[in-house]
């Protein structure tokens, strides 16, 4: 499979169902729906309903394409359950939802054509803009994409519910076609980065999602004295403590507390941190904080635990509401943990 160095979108394989294509063509064309981000608001929500399917679209293909064998071995039942409970829904840091040595998405358990749905839809849940950043992340964290993923389909591909989900090294990301109820990204997600080793230099050299956390920090010395005092917390929770709330206790800064353009650079900072993944998820997420109350809603927190360098630049942090998480851990490096719904009813099964 294609590595850092080597392009996957300059080869040039037939991709089944699909007619003679070079790689670069059939990747572009299932990630269409990334290039709505350039146009303007009206005909991006036109475009976004257009191309919404597109991932699912393939993840049918494959699904048809697969063989009984196979299906036996990384389809399962839309609640399937195992010592890691449901394992559609569950998430964690560095896992394979099923084995990584016979099955995984570079092995010959996949045909060519298979090899090449499955990179196409993979890629279209990422904004274009992003492709060369996620193949940096795979390449220092797994050796490249497809060196160390593995897939599984939930469900029946078409129909009312299904789901794939890919998992690795900081890696579990989903396509659901929203078939999935309540939750964005059609249930927990994870990434992360260790651009510069196990512990990471201070300021994260190299790291795609560092930005997210330098973003936030500005955000941090916007505050006034009292603000900071809220939003800074001497102890970290557990990272995979992702769990909602609902109307719980909670700690950190209320966003309805901020002044005005305080509130829009916490905007910024999550449009930033959604910036990564395909049109449809990111207006998913923005569906689903509005049904809690909008950003208003959510908290504020910053860590002193952990701090890199001790040099006041907060790597981890996060932002929660009542049934919104995104919890991002700086040290030693970058795990960051997504966990969106509209319902804070809505069960959480992460293990760090």
């Amino acid at each position: 499979m294609p590595d850092r160095e080597r392009c996957p979108e300059c080869e040039c394989p037939e991709a089944e169902g699909f007619g003679k294509v070079n790689r670069r063509h059939f990747v572009q064309a299932a990630s269409a729906g990334a290039a709505a981000m350039a146009l303007p608001r009206v005909l991006r929500a036109e475009e976004s309903v257009a191309n919404a399917k597109t991932p699912e679209s393939l993840v049918k293909k494959l699904y048809d394409s697969l063989s009984e064998k196979q299906k036996e071995e990384i389809c399962f039942s839309w609640d399937y359950t195992d010592d890691r409970k449901v394992l559609r829904t569950h998430v964690s840091n560095n896992w394979f939802i099923t084995d990584v040595k016979t099955l995984g998405i570079g092995t010959n358990f996949y045909t060519r054509d298979q090899k090449d749905m499955i990179e196409a839809l993979f890629w279209s849940l990422y904004s274009k803009d992003w492709h060369d950043r996620i193949r940096k992340q795979l390449q220092d964290d797994a050796g490249g994409y497809g060196k160390q993923q593995t897939i599984a389909i939930f469900g029946n591909p078409g129909s009312e519910k299904f789901e794939l989900v890919m998992t690795g090294r900081h890696l579990t990301i989903r396509c659901d076609g929203n078939t999935t109820e309540h939750v964005a990204f059609g249930g927990p997600i994870f990434y992360g980065h260790a651009a510069s080793g196990f512990t990471e230099q201070i300021n994260h050299p190299g790291n795609v999602f560092w930005p997210q956390a330098l973003k936030a920090n500005e955000l941090f010395k916007m505050l006034d004295g009292k603000q900071r005092e809220v939003a800074l917390i001497e102890k970290m929770p557990n990272e995979s403590a992702v769990a909602f709330q609902g109307k719980g206790k909670f700690s950190g800064l209320p966003a309805s507390e901020l002044s005005k353009d305080q509130r829009e650079h916490l905007q910024g900072v999550l449009d930033l941190l959604v910036e990564p993944y395909r049109l449809s998820d990111r207006q998913e997420v923005t569906k689903c904080l509005q049904a809690q109350g909008g950003l208003e809603q959510v908290r504020l927190l910053f860590y002193r635990e952990g701090d890199l360098g001790n040099d006041g630049i907060w790597d981890n942090w996060r932002l929660e509401g009542p049934s919104f998480v995104w919890h991002f851990r700086g040290t030693p490096h970058v795990h960051v943990w997504v966990n969106v719904a509209d319902d804070p009813s809505v069960l959480t099964n992460a293990r760090g």
